[in-house]
C-alpha cells in the first residue's frame, strides 16, 4: 500500500494534539495547547471542549481520502501522530456518554451495569487499524481518564493556587508525568505506587484518597459488555486510630477461627477484601505500632500477608494510600515511624492544603466550599441560605478566622447555622491556640516567650502531661507548667 505523507502544516497540527493528549490537565501548558489546538482563544470549560473536538475532526476529514482513514496508511512521525489523532478523536466522540455512565453509578451506588455504547466505539477504533487488545485496552483508558477528572475535578473544590496544585498531584500519582508511557506499559503495573498524604485533621486527605482509588485503571470485559469491577467498591478505606491495637492487625489482614478470645469463625481482613484494581487507604498512618509498620512493610515489599493465626499466603493485588495529620517533622521527632515504612511511602508524599491558605490565596474559596456544602445538605442550590450562612460567619467569626478545624469544620459550621442561626466557634480549643499562634507570627506582635507558651498549650492539650510537653520542649517540668499557668491567666 501506497503511504501517505501529511502536509507540513496538518504535522505540525498533529503535533500540538499529541503534546496535549499527553499533557495533564491542571498544569497552565495544557491549557496553552489546548487554545492552539482550537485554534483560538475560547472560554475554558464546554466551550474550548467543544472547538477542540471538531477542530480534531475537520483535521482529520481533511487527510481522509474516500471516507477511510487508518494510521496504518501513514509511515515513520506521521504514523505516530496519526495514531495519536484517531485515539484522541475517538475519545472525544464517546467522552459525553462515559461521564453519563459515570454519574449514573454515582447516583446509583453501582458500576457493573452494561455499557451500550462500547460496542460502537471499539467498532469505530478497529476501523481506524486498533487491533481489538489495543482497542479494549483504550476504551478502558478512555473511562479511567473520566473518572479521574469526575473525581479531582468535582469533589476537590476552589480554585487556590495550593488546590490546583493538590489535583495536579492526584493526576500524576494516576498517570505518572510521562502519560505516553503510563498508556504503553505502565496501565497494569501502577499498584506498586503508594501514595502518601500529608495535611492537618479536616483538610479532605480522605477526598483525596477517593479520587485515586476510585479513578484506577478497570479492564472492559467484551463478554460482560461492562468494565471488570466496579469502582464504587474497589475503595476500602480505614481510620486506624479508631481500632485498639490488639484489633488493628485483624481488621487489615484478617484471621483465622481461634486465632485469639473472641475469635470464633474466619475473618476476611480488608487486603483481602481489596479487588485486583482496587485501592486501601489508610487513615492515620502515623499512629501504628511499629509492629504493624513492620507488617505493612512486607505487604508493599513482597505484596503478600498472611491472616492471624494462619499460615497461608495471600497475594494482595491493590493500590494503598495513606494519610497522616502529623507534619513530618513531627513523625521524625517523635521517633516512632520507621525509617524503611516512612521510605517506602516517600516516592509520593502529597501535601493537602489547609483551608486558611487556600482562603488567603483565593478568597472565593470560602463561597464556593460553602455553596457545595449547602448542596450537598440540601440537595439544590439554596442562594438565599447561602447569604444567610454567609452573613452569619462574617457576623459572628469575622473574615480573618483561621478555621483550626478545615473544611470538616466549615461543613459543621453550616449545620450550626441552620439549626441554631449562630456559630460559637471554640476559642480556646488546641486549634484555637493554633490559630493564635498563627495571628501572633502574622503580626508580629509575639515575644519569644509568648510563643513557647503558646506552643507548650497546643502539646499540652494533645499529650496531656507536663512530662511530655517537656520531652519534646527540652524545657524543665516546672517551666512548662508555668507557661501553662500562663496561658489560661490570658
Amino acid at each position: 500500500m501506497r503511504k501517505i505523507e501529511l502536509h507540513p502544516e496538518d504535522r505540525d497540527y498533529f503535533r500540538n494534539l499529541t503534546e496535549f493528549a499527553f499533557r495533564n490537565p491542571y498544569e497552565k501548558e495544557s491549557l496553552l495547547l489546548a487554545y492552539k489546538v482550537a485554534g483560538g482563544k475560547y472560554p475554558v470549560g464546554e466551550h474550548l471542549r467543544n472547538k477542540v473536538y471538531h477542530s480534531i475532526k475537520n483535521r482529520i476529514d481533511k487527510i481522509t481520502s474516500n471516507g477511510k482513514l487508518t494510521w496504518k496508511q501513514f509511515s515513520g512521525e506521521d504514523q505516530y501522530l496519526v495514531r495519536h489523532a484517531l485515539m484522541h478523536d475517538s475519545y472525544y466522540r464517546c467522552f459525553a456518554k462515559i461521564d453519563d455512565l459515570i454519574l449514573r453509578q454515582v447516583e446509583e451506588a453501582s458500576s457493573g451495569s452494561p455499557v451500550s455504547f462500547a460496542e460502537e466505539t471499539l467498532s469505530l477504533m478497529q476501523s481506524r487499524g486498533f487491533n481489538l487488545e489495543d482497542s479494549l485496552r483504550y476504551f478502558s483508558f478512555f473511562y479511567q481518564l473520566r473518572r479521574a477528572w469526575y473525581f479531582i475535578n468535582h469533589a476537590l473544590i476552589g480554585q487556590s493556587r495550593s488546590m490546583q496544585i493538590l489535583r495536579s498531584h492526584l493526576w500524576r500519582s494516576l498517570f505518572t508525568s510521562f502519560p505516553e508511557v503510563y498508556e504503553k506499559v505502565m496501565w497494569n503495573r501502577m499498584e506498586d505506587f503508594s501514595t502518601f498524604l500529608v495535611g492537618e485533621t479536616g483538610t479532605g486527605k480522605g477526598t483525596a484518597a477517593k479520587a485515586i482509588g476510585r479513578s484506577g485503571f478497570i479492564p472492559f470485559d467484551q463478554q460482560r459488555a461492562s468494565f471488570s469491577e466496579s469502582f464504587i467498591d474497589n475503595f476500602i478505606e480505614i481510620n486506624l486510630s479508631q481500632f485498639p491495637e490488639s484489633l488493628i492487625e485483624s481488621e487489615l489482614f484478617g484471621h483465622r477461627k481461634g486465632a485469639f478470645t473472641g475469635a470464633v469463625d474466619n475473618h476476611e481482613g480488608m487486603f483481602a477484601l481489596c479487588t485486583p484494581h482496587g485501592a486501601i487507604f489508610l487513615d492515620e498512618i502515623g499512629d501504628v505500632s511499629v509492629p504493624i509498620q513492620i507488617k505493612l512493610l512486607k505487604v508493599l515489599e513482597e505484596r503478600s500477608f498472611s491472616p492471624v493465626g494462619g499460615h497461608n499466603k495471600l497475594h494482595f493485588y491493590g493500590r494503598i494510600v495513606t494519610a497522616t495529620n502529623k507534619s513530618l517533622s513531627e513523625l521524625e521527632r517523635q521517633n516512632t515511624f520507621r525509617e524503611d515504612f516512612y521510605y517506602r511511602l516517600c516516592s509520593n508524599i502529597i501535601p493537602v492544603p489547609t483551608l486558611r491558605q487556600q482562603i488567603s490565596e483565593d478568597s472565593s474559596t470560602l463561597e464556593m466550599l460553602l455553596e457545595h456544602t449547602i448542596l450537598r445538605i440540601a440537595g439544590e442550590p439554596v442562594p438565599k441560605l447561602l447569604d444567610l450562612v454567609m452573613n452569619t460567619l462574617d457576623r459572628e467569626v469575622g473574615q480573618d478566622y483561621e478555621w483550626p478545624g478545615n473544611v470538616r469544620e466549615l461543613e459543621q459550621a453550616v449545620r450550626s447555622i441552620l439549626l441554631t442561626l449562630h456559630y460559637n466557634k471554640n476559642e480556646r480549643g488546641a486549634g484555637g491556640y493554633t490559630s493564635e499562634l498563627h495571628r501572633a507570627i502574622e503580626r508580629e506582635s509575639a515575644t519569644a516567650q509568648d510563643l513557647v507558651s503558646i506552643y507548650c498549650s497546643i502539646l499540652y492539650r494533645k499529650y496531656g502531661t507536663y512530662e511530655m510537653v517537656a520531652k519534646i520542649t527540652s524545657l524543665d517540668p516546672r517551666t512548662v507548667k508555668k507557661h501553662l499557668q500562663k496561658q489560661v491567666q490570658r
